[in-house]
């Protein structure tokens, strides 16, 4: 196996980070759709950890075993960040046992975003950098 091209080591870590932005903003758009449904437990994604096992080339899914051909694998083989989503910690529990804080998501949701398009941005930069150093 060849070393990783000089663009693989400049683009993967950016679209491993993109990637991850938009799998919590999905996590925690759930939490929003589900504030008022009973016995529901707030998660959100450890982002700094998830990007660590991702860089670092560990893609932690759990594929389960199957022993006949054309048998899935499961949703943790197809979405490996799915691991390091966690029940939030500290959220009051509202009387029917609901834990989102609809004040904590707004604000959550809102700041993943703004680093969603800060990433993007960024990559964008690096695509423009390298387009004028081909072109001259």
């Amino acid at each position: 196996m060849s070393p990783p091209s000089l663009l693989d080591r400049t683009f993967t870590p950016l679209q491993q980070a993109l990637d991850l932005r938009a799998y919590r903003q999905q996590v925690l758009a759930a939490n929003i759709v589900n504030a008022d449904t009973p016995g529901y437990k707030a998660v959100d994604l450890h982002f700094g950890k998830a990007l660590q096992a991702a860089i670092a080339g560990q893609s932690g899914a759990l594929a389960l075993k199957t022993d006949q051909p054309g048998q899935l694998q499961g949703p943790g083989a197809s979405q490996p960040a799915a691991r390091f989503v966690a029940y939030q910690q500290g959220n009051p529990q509202g009387l029917d046992g609901n834990t989102v804080d609809m004040n904590r998501e707004q604000a959550a949701f809102a700041s993943n975003s703004i680093q969603y398009e800060a990433d993007l941005t960024f990559l964008t930069g690096r695509i423009k950098t390298l387009s004028s150093a081909i072109t001259g």
